[in-house]
């Protein structure tokens, strides 16, 4: 594996938690939203990662000797969670039905600031992985 994919990988890998921060970030900002365009309240989004190949070129091929191939990170889709929501009692609120309920969104902040923290640390692995690699682009300059 030469440089240059490290750094494809790595964008990759950026790509994909910044889409998954987004999310998070949507999800938070919509913790109290009872009325959506669908009708009901926000339904809770996350994204499903996965591993693609990276396609090797032949000289690659000959010269892997049977090694592991080479994985990115894409965002294959958007799921919504399926975890029903909340019914709180607040007879006040413009949307509680006859009986004063309300249906609020099932959006923990506390598992969400988890998910928040985690891609975070990801996110940050693969800037440290960038930065090593163009060190060593650097450095290979200099020779």
């Amino acid at each position: 594996m030469d440089l240059f994919t490290s750094l494809d990988i790595s964008a990759s890998a950026l790509t994909a938690q910044r889409y998954r921060m987004n999310l998070i970030a949507s999800n938070i900002a919509n913790a109290t939203t009872t009325k959506t365009e669908g009708g009901g309240p926000y339904r809770r989004q996350d994204a499903t990662l996965a591993a693609i190949p990276i396609q090797p070129t032949f000289e690659e091929i000959l010269k892997s000797h049977g090694a592991n191939p080479v994985n990115k990170v894409e965002v294959i889709g958007t799921f919504t969670d399926p975890r029903q929501p909340n019914m709180v009692y607040d007879p006040s609120h413009p949307d509680a039905d006859a009986n004063g309920i309300v249906a609020m969104p099932n959006i923990s902040p506390i598992e969400e600031m988890g998910n928040l923290l985690s891609t975070l640390r990801a996110y940050e692995a693969s800037l440290t992985v960038i930065s090593a690699t163009k060190d060593m682009i650097k450095n290979t300059l200099k020779i």
